[in-house]
């Protein structure tokens, strides 16, 4: 199926690693000139490497950190540049984990929602002027499948973001842009596979309790909704939360 993406631009934060480089892969594919964000910049130049390996237009490297306002203003100036001006296509990936493992303080708040929350609203503020001038614009915006049986600062955060996402669908609908949420379960990354299951056996023992599918998934898996959902195809949604989890059980345990 042609998506009709060929010759659009994409930010993709978080983009070094998991489901922010198979989301950048999906959109590379269908020829869409990927900015690529995150703050290693030996990871985000393999990932340019793996764009160009399968025919992606020529891809941006842009390093920085989302936790700072001003971060967040140096990627997007960034972004731009290397984009020609034009951002159709902002995927807000960068974000968390963050359990809370000792005294709870307001700096451990603080930073897990400017991490999972406030980057995504801020850089937003920067593409929806573009966005709205050529009436096309695609916000993707991913969250978390799971509700958690202990305090995490990023449940909250994420929480957050869905609620400001199905508003700011509402608001900029009449300007032909969307905005959509995907929730990941447990998909094959370095943060599922080294800190939250780095055994076999405790992938294993997850996957019999709690995922219907049988495994984890792949990034690319979720990057494909996120490709369909950047397209024309998918101009009728917006407002949605879609799970990418296998099925699976929603409360961590």
């Amino acid at each position: 199926m042609d998506l009709q993406l060929k010759g659009r631009t994409a930010l993709v934060t978080g983009a070094s690693a998991g489901i922010g480089t198979g989301i950048a892969e999906c959109l590379g594919r269908e020829g869409v000139k990927v900015a690529l964000a995150g703050r290693d910049q030996t990871r985000l130049a393999g990932v340019a490497t793996k764009l160009r390996a399968v025919g992606a237009p020529e891809p941006v490297i842009v390093t920085g950190d989302v936790t700072s306002e001003a971060g967040v203003a140096d990627i997007a100036k960034a972004a731009l540049g290397g984009l020609g001006g034009r951002i159709d296509i902002l995927v807000n990936n960068a974000g968390g984990s963050r359990p809370l493992k000792g005294e709870e303080t307001e700096e451990f708040w603080q930073e897990a929602l400017e991490l999972n929350f406030a980057s995504a609203r801020r850089l937003s503020k920067f593409v929806i002027p573009s966005m709205r001038a050529q009436k096309y614009g695609r916000i993707i915006n991913i969250t978390g499948a799971m509700y958690g049986r202990v305090v995490n600062g990023a449940g909250p955060a994420k929480a957050a973001l869905l609620v400001w996402s199905r508003a700011k669908a509402f608001e900029l609908g009449p300007d032909g842009i969307t905005v959509n949420c995907i929730a990941p379960g447990r998909i094959n990354s370095i943060q599922i596979l080294e800190k939250l299951h780095p055994t076999e056996a405790s992938r294993a023992d997850y996957i019999a309790q709690n995922i219907p599918a049988g495994r984890f998934g792949e990034p690319v898996e979720l990057g494909a909704l996120a490709a369909f959902l950047a397209s024309p195809l998918a101009g009728y949604i917006s407002g949605a939360h879609i799970p990418v989890d296998g099925g699976g059980v929603r409360m961590a345990v």
